[in-house]
């Protein structure tokens, strides 16, 4: 996520800003939702189902589209700064607006720790002798300083890195275009397209199933566009936004790892570089994998810093709101609450405290609990959806494809056994957001048993 989502909120309260035509949104939810999790997490969907990963990406592209035509159902019919923890509050009370709530700041703070670990990975390209977890140390302390600061400067400068990231996939793009057609030392025949079953799906279809959480995690991010809808000139217009957005998103995704996997052997691909750059390697384009990976090390940490900044403005929006406790939004001398930068420097250190432990497995692991957790949401939004809008029977049709498409992915994360603990952990945050609901209940009942009737009920 590029834009932080208090800064999204203010923005939208704020009647004096400029409204935002259609496709600039979608230009906003390109660069929002391109990431480390395409840039580096793509590689791993590579190395468990070869050139089919296309198809995985492909119908990720689809259940994205699905949640995001009921979120932007939603959001033109009754927007709301919350946007999905809004409509989940709506449609079940407030136990459901807690829930979402929570599951999103977790997604968000597995996100970060995600996104730390992959610049940590790629710039060990330049000193691959020193440990991960000293390369997360820096760029976690980096990260919490851009948090402390919070300039306007640092914000604006978020649609320059949105720019980084889709010219170093053009970049890609061309270079590889130009090496089929003779320059840097290839040919056409250098372009492996498959021809038979085997070739394209040579990890069977369990290998599709296994990918399809990390086509989905590529997409994440549009949760970022049910907030910004508050700014549109024309409410009615953010479904056309999210469609073409995703459109662009496919397209792009589509090209790249189709080049990327037909010039580059499959066992080639692994979780510690860039697929882009492994692709090219062989070629006599000694600039490319030091200026892509530079590149994406840039528009990389704004994402990071960005989700950062999320994290900790949703737990503030939490404790605002009685769904966390209130000494979260206590404002000190810092331009932030301290006790909630407190815990998201709570879960940074927690990264960097995996990468020393578990430096060659870390990434995956965390990746995989991150996007688990952001579909959990998206399941969420699905299931609020009809308790919001009048659904007619295609809206259900689509509702329950995509539902299918998202258990589909979380159950295919038990495949692997390199992202079987991403599941595990994600249940574990889940089962804790139940228990602490649970317990939230029962100090309720034990109140009004007293004769207190507390407000806000869950």
């Amino acid at each position: 996520m590029e834009i932080p989502a208090r800064a999204a909120e203010q923005g939208s309260q704020d009647d004096g800003e400029k409204k935002l035509a259609w496709w600039q949104l979608s230009l906003i939810g390109v660069g929002c939702i391109i990431g480390t999790g395409y840039f580096v997490g793509s590689g791993i969907g590579v190395r468990m189902t070869g050139p089919s990963i296309i198809i995985a990406f492909l119908l990720a592209a689809l259940g994205t589209y699905i949640v995001f035509d009921a979120l932007g159902k939603m959001a033109a019919k009754d927007p709301q700064k919350g946007a999905f923890r809004s409509y989940a509050k709506k449609a079940y009370g407030r136990w459901a607006g807690f829930s979402s709530g929570w599951v999103y700041w977790f997604s968000e703070m597995l996100i970060s720790g995600s996104q730390l670990t992959a610049l940590s990975l790629l710039t060990r390209f330049w000193f691959p002798d020193i440990p991960l977890w000293v390369f997360s140390a820096i760029y976690a302390v980096l990260g919490i300083f851009v948090i402390m600061i919070g300039t306007k400067g640092f914000e604006r400068a978020q649609n320059i890195f949105a720019v980084i990231k889709i010219a170093a996939i053009f970049m890609f793009i061309i270079l590889a275009i130009s090496v089929l057609f003779g320059y840097f030392g290839g040919n056409l025949k250098d372009l492996k397209i498959p021809t038979n079953k085997d070739d394209f799906l040579p990890k069977g279809l369990h290998g599709i199933w296994s990918a399809l959480i990390f086509g989905f995690y590529a997409f994440g991010g549009i949760e970022i566009m049910g907030i910004l809808a508050t700014r549109l000139k024309k409410k009615e217009d953010v479904r056309k936004s999210g469609s073409v957005m995703i459109v662009m998103l496919a397209t792009i995704y589509f090209i790249s790892l189709a080049l990327a996997t037909g010039l580059a052997a499959i066992d080639k691909f692994t979780a510690n570089e860039s697929p882009f750059v492994i692709a090219l390697e062989k070629y006599n384009i000694n600039f490319f994998p030091h200026v892509f990976t530079g590149g994406i090390i840039i528009a990389g940490f704004s994402t990071m810093a960005a989700s950062l900044f999320a994290v900790t403005s949703m737990l503030v929006t939490l404790s605002e709101d009685g769904d966390a406790p209130k000494i979260f939004s206590k404002k000190g001398k810092l331009k932030v609450p301290p006790l909630a930068l407190t815990l998201t420097i709570g879960g940074l250190l927690t990264s960097v405290v995996l990468a020393l432990v578990m430096p060659d497995s870390v990434y995956e692991y965390i990746t995989t609990a991150a996007g688990l957790m952001l579909l959990y949401n998206w399941f969420f939004i699905l299931v609020s959806f009809p308790r919001i809008i009048k659904a007619t029977g295609f809206d259900h049709f689509k509702r329950f494809t995509g539902m299918v498409l998202i258990l589909l992915a979380i159950s295919g994360t038990l495949f692997q056994k390199s992202s079987r603990p991403g599941f595990f952990v994600s249940l574990l945050f889940v089962v804790f957001i139940i228990a602490v609901l649970i317990i939230m209940n029962l100090v309720k009942k034990r109140k009004e048993s007293k004769g207190y009737n507390p407000q806000g009920a869950l």
